[in-house]
């Protein structure tokens, strides 16, 4: 059978780490970090003036769950502060069994093993729960930190998308890394 979310958005826990469904409440921390310009640098994220914007997003956000276009999670630490969130933008079964992620941490947490954490569960998630065989992840070429970050999983460089994506910025190029359900198993099983 495939996978359907129809708006069920389960909760993954880790060793530090709870992954939860977004919700209003978590407005003021996210409009931290989807606010913050040095989140943004590299981040497709409309503008983001307010806490009502951020309200707007996390309904938006939980939306594409209802309607199985992608699904999105909170990423809540130790103690109980949401610091960013993770997801999938879309995913495709049929024929191709795929899907990409994307993920963003406010700057406060950078560089202390909090993404890694989430975006294992994520990918134990996408293969295990949803029966995908590839995620994908794109990224901006200078983002350095995220392009180590997908390394450090087991994510493949394959190369650069020249003028892939359209940003305030015009036309940018994109990173694509991947990651097999095999590979993935092979060292986390």
């Amino acid at each position: 059978m495939l996978y359907v979310c129809r708006g069920y958005i389960p909760e993954l826990t880790g060793k530090r780490l709870r992954l939860r469904m977004l919700e209003a409440g978590d407005a003021e921390d996210m409009l931290r970090c989807w606010a913050d310009e040095d989140v943004r640098k590299f981040a497709d994220l409309p503008s983001m003036p307010d806490q009502k914007s951020a309200v707007e997003m996390i309904n938006v956000l939980n939306h594409f769950a209802e309607t199985d276009d992608g699904i999105r999670w909170g990423i809540m630490n130790e103690s109980g502060r949401i610091i960013g969130s993770c997801g999938f933008n879309w995913w495709q079964l049929e024929g191709a069994y795929r899907g990409e992620i994307s993920c963003e941490l406010s700057r406060d947490y950078w560089g202390h093993g909090y993404m890694h954490e989430a975006l294992g569960l994520l990918i134990d998630f996408g293969f295990h729960v949803m029966g995908l065989n590839r995620i994908e992840a794109l990224t901006h070429p200078e983002n350095t930190k995220a392009n180590r970050l997908f390394q450090s999983l087991g994510f493949q460089d394959e190369g650069c998308l020249r003028a892939y994506r359209h940003t305030d910025q015009g036309f940018v190029n994109a990173n694509m890394y991947s990651l097999l359900r095999d590979e993935w198993d092979s060292v986390n099983l």
